[in-house]
């Protein structure tokens, strides 16, 4: 029988990497180069224009309408020069993806010709079909119109021939189909409540960023291999493959020398990315093999969102230029790291960051403690939210394997600031403020240069961990929209300040002084919040029965956790902070149940599909191989020494007659299972079906499979390996 899988990994390893002409400028010469940024909206928009639109980027005033069409002559005028032929308004719908559809620069002239055209009304609206996207009910197929409206906040760029036009997505009733449109809310509502609360300390503050810097992991397979695993291309993950005898074990990938296809592959993305106004920072290896991680500087969030998405979208497309295909599944292989996407979290004034430890005076630590404390009440109070907020079917592969984030969520704080939080709790309120910066450390390596310590160490088995001027929300995963987690924390956060400050004005009001105000309430949230701080082993058992004891959301099974979003204290923030309606939350449940549904089902299906049609005939085939032999043996040598000639390949026969019973049986019950859960109406009930009686059933298949890859012969073996498909060359 020939294998195509020898010729697909022989062809792999002689792949060599493409040659990237890198721009002869610096990369700060070409950063932005495809952006309209304010240096290009300044060259082509008039003054007072120009002017109009700055004020309501920076500062949230409303967008006059009347300038849109001068707005779109000199975005046109730039788009030309650029050879640009065609626009779209580029959107996120609840698919965890990007929207675009491209129109041409021409209309009608009247005479039967036609003319290069694009209007303010072009640019500010267009009208998708929003009953083909996901809606929880809000449109159907009879009521399909929808509104994508333009994001001025975020810059528009060039991709290809093609304007690229951020915009929210929203029904023709109004709610949000996406996720800009509640991000924005958000983002407004922190910035409202974090704005009240710095005037306690610096009255000139205008407004509050909230600040993102993700950091990007992801995987990279021989595209060849790729589309020799039916798996791969249809779900993102391996549902089957042995492990390799070398993984991840020797600790040798992480921060070792990138290989030459790879870093050809960077080089390339980095060059784009920079384009494009993404400020790309850092590349390296990733703990597992074939997996890296890239990362830029911190950005506004939702500039940070958008270039989150718009750089996923990149890597796709630049990997396969280099014969690659860049996976973002969570955990595409089994029995290593997967991957995730940490995002650093903070919030900044026009005077700096508020997180950024504690001050030189005791009003500038107070205002640090201030915001620590009252981010960590948000967290706490809506920790099953958050969770919920990162949870999926692939992450959910990831999330408490002893490689990432547990699904339990808890903050570490490092020592220094545990015990100043624990100083103002119980001390005097004359003597509240003694905690150092970063320390000197000096070593006894004379050529080395003195240190700066932080005032934290790490954790990182912490979900939401201070890290010294923010906090690394961990527990995202890969594949995500950052804009999901960041909806949550930033709505947490603003409902917390806006408390705490309802609280302290109604002490002043009774005439108590106002740091004597602010210390008495911080003390009550230091207290209150004190169950969601954890500075120990997150992946430890003891843990999880702590967690439990303290009230913390420890449920595991993804379509439950997806119910705190249906919560009254969930609801209630929401609706109070103006981000999203009753409605809206209970339509985006309906979608994240039924997408968790039908990638479960997808995956039972391929699973059920290579079980019958790839392993037990490749099994029983060499089964009878081991047969033919047997037989041959005994008729050579007789049946006496031919059965001690050949006791191990007996042994084989039966191990695969065994294990490819179980497997038919188990197929069987796994597409009962399915059938069963698919008359099930209730999104929610046919969620929690899949979870618990089809997804188990897949995993009993598949170390079936798993035991049968190490007994058939390898050359038999139609399916491309892990020690194959991970170690690129």
């Amino acid at each position: 029988m020939a294998n195509l899988r020898f010729e697909v990994v022989a062809e792999a390893f002689k792949k060599r990497p493409l040659d990237v002409m890198a721009p002869v400028e610096r990369p700060s010469e070409y950063f932005g180069k495809n952006v309209f940024n304010r240096a290009k909206m300044y060259k082509y928009l008039p003054r007072d224009v120009y002017e109009k639109l700055v004020d309501v980027i920076d500062n949230g005033a409303t967008l006059d309408r009347s300038i849109a069409d001068a707005v779109a002559k000199g975005i046109k005028q730039w788009a030309d020069e650029n050879g640009v032929t065609h626009y779209t308004h580029w959107f996120q719908p609840l698919t965890e993806g990007t929207a675009e559809k491209h129109d041409a620069f021409i209309e009608h002239d009247g005479k039967g010709g036609m003319i290069e055209e694009f209007s303010g009304k072009l640019l500010v609206q267009q009208e998708p079909d929003a009953s083909s996207f996901p809606s929880g009910g809000i449109r159907n197929t009879f009521e399909a119109r929808g509104y994508s409206a333009w994001d001025p906040t975020s810059p528009i760029f060039i991709i290809d021939d093609t304007l690229c036009i951020p915009t929210i997505f929203i029904s023709y009733t109004g709610e949000s189909l996406d996720y800009k449109a509640p991000l924005l809310r958000a983002l407004h509502a922190v910035s409202v409540a974090a704005t009240e609360v710095c005037h306690y300390f610096y009255p000139d503050v205008k407004k509050v960023h909230s600040n993102l810097g993700w950091e990007q992991e992801y995987f990279l397979v021989d595209e060849s291999l790729y589309s020799a695993r039916p798996d791969l291309v249809l779900t993102g993950r391996t549902l089957m493959g042995h492990d390799s005898a070398k993984n991840q074990q020797m600790e040798d990938h992480y921060f070792g020398t990138i290989p030459e296809r790879v870093q050809a592959f960077m080089k390339d993305l980095e060059i784009q990315a920079l384009e494009l106004g993404i400020p790309c920072k850092t590349r390296h290896n990733e703990v597992a093999p074939n997996q890296f991680e890239v990362a830029p500087i911190f950005e506004e969030t939702n500039l940070a969102v958008d270039h989150n998405m718009l750089l996923m979208s990149l890597m796709k497309k630049i990997a396969r230029r280099h014969g690659f295909r860049a996976l973002l599944h969570e955990k595409p292989f089994d029995g290593i790291n997967g991957s995730g996407k940490h995002n650093n979290w903070s919030l900044s004034t026009d005077t700096g960051v508020l997180l950024h430890g504690p001050g030189k005076t005791p009003e500038e630590t107070l205002r640090f403690v201030v915001f620590i404390v009252e981010t960590l009440m948000g967290v706490y109070r809506h920790n099953g939210l958050l969770k919920a907020s990162i949870m999926s079917a692939t992450n959910a592969h990831r999330l408490g394997a002893n490689e990432a984030p547990p699904a339990i969520i808890s903050s570490f704080l490092g020592k220094q600031l545990s015990e100043l939080l624990d100083h103002i709790e119980k001390a005097d309120k004359k003597d509240l403020f003694n905690m150092a910066g970063k320390q000197g450390m000096k070593l006894d390596i004379p050529e080395i240069p003195e240190l700066m310590i932080d005032n934290t160490d790490r954790n990182r088995t912490s979900p939401f961990a201070f890290t010294g001027n923010r906090f690394e929300f961990r527990a995202v995963g890969s594949e995500a929209n950052c804009a999901s987690a960041m909806i949550v924390l930033n709505t947490a956060v603003a409902e917390a300040l806006t408390d705490f400050k309802t609280r302290v004005d109604a002490l002043i009001a009774k005439g108590e002084d106002k740091t004597s105000a602010i210390i008495d309430i911080i003390r009550e949230d230091i207290s209150t919040c004190k169950p969601i701080h954890f500075d120990g082993n997150g992946y430890s058992d003891e843990w999880v029965e702590e967690a439990m004891r303290r009230g913390l959301d420890c449920e595991k099974s993804c379509p439950v956790i997806f119910e705190r979003y249906l919560d009254d204290s969930s609801v209630k923030m929401f609706e109070d902070m103006n981000v999203m309606k009753r409605n809206e939350l209970e339509a985006r449940n309906e979608v994240k149940w039924e997408t968790y549904t039908k990638k479960i089902q997808i995956e039972a299906r391929v699973m059920g599909d290579l079980s019958l049609n790839h392993i037990i005939p490749v099994a029983t085939h060499y089964q009878s191989q081991l047969t033919k032999n047997v037989e041959g043996m005994m008729r050579i040598f007789g049946e006496e020494e031919g059965k001690a000639l050949t006791d191990r390949n007996v042994k084989i026969i039966r191990e695969i007659a065994e294990r490819t019973q179980i497997i038919k049986t188990g197929v069987e019950e796994l597409v009962a299972a399915r059938k069963v859960a698919n008359k099930i109406e209730n999104e929610h009930d046919k969620a929690i079906a899949y979870h618990d009686t089809v997804e188990p059933k897949m995993e009993k298949i598949r170390y079936q499979i798993d035991k049968l890859e190490l007994v058939v012969a390898d050359e038999l073996w139609t399916l491309p390996k892990y020690r194959e498909l991970l170690f690129i060359r």
